[in-house]
């Protein structure tokens, strides 16, 4: 049986926390019709622990309740979900390839996902919608993310960090 202890509520906390501030303070790149979320790098914790699932949702519903257009809220929390399963379910420590490959899901949900909700809440052009956001979640997810969650992962203490799903023993 999973519980949450003290660690593992402060890591979703924190990376909730992260993914929020780095979503709205370059808040015309996060909401604009060409989207750059600079925070959508952060997909990739996924890639490395099932917590980052519940960080990333929690951090995208709280970042869209600043969203011009309310309906993100459900929009975008769904698409990160959606790709954030899959990601955790595919991952393969160390593996650059899977990493590439998982970093791809969260452009294919959103692409899809939010160009929807574009088209039936602002009237917008799908496909049009669709490359827009395409283009900026493989900037920011596979481009950026994958380029720095390579660095990260070489540094053991990041990795123990980021990666340990056991609660630590006490010393």
């Amino acid at each position: 049986m999973e519980y949450f202890n003290s660690r593992r509520v402060t890591r979703i906390g924190v990376a909730a926390a992260l993914y929020f501030v780095l979503t709205v303070a370059p808040y015309t790149l996060s909401y604009n019709d060409l989207q750059f979320r600079l925070s959508e790098a952060l997909m990739l914790l996924c890639f490395f622990n099932k917590d980052y699932i519940i960080a990333m949702s929690m951090g995208c519903f709280i970042a869209n309740l600043f969203s011009p257009m309310p309906i993100d809220i459900l929009f975008g929390t769904v698409a990160t979900v959606a790709a954030a399963i899959p990601m955790y379910l595919l991952r393969k420590r160390g593996s650059l390839i899977r990493m590439v490959i998982c970093s791809l899901f969260p452009v294919i949900s959103n692409t899809f996902i939010i160009a929807l909700e574009m088209q039936l809440f602002m009237h917008m052009p799908y496909w049009i919608s669709a490359a827009e956001i395409a283009v900026g979640e493989f900037v920011c997810v596979t481009l950026i993310g994958v380029a720095l969650f390579s660095i990260l992962q070489k540094s053991e203490a990041f990795m123990k960090y980021v990666a340990s799903e056991k609660p630590q023993a006490k010393a």
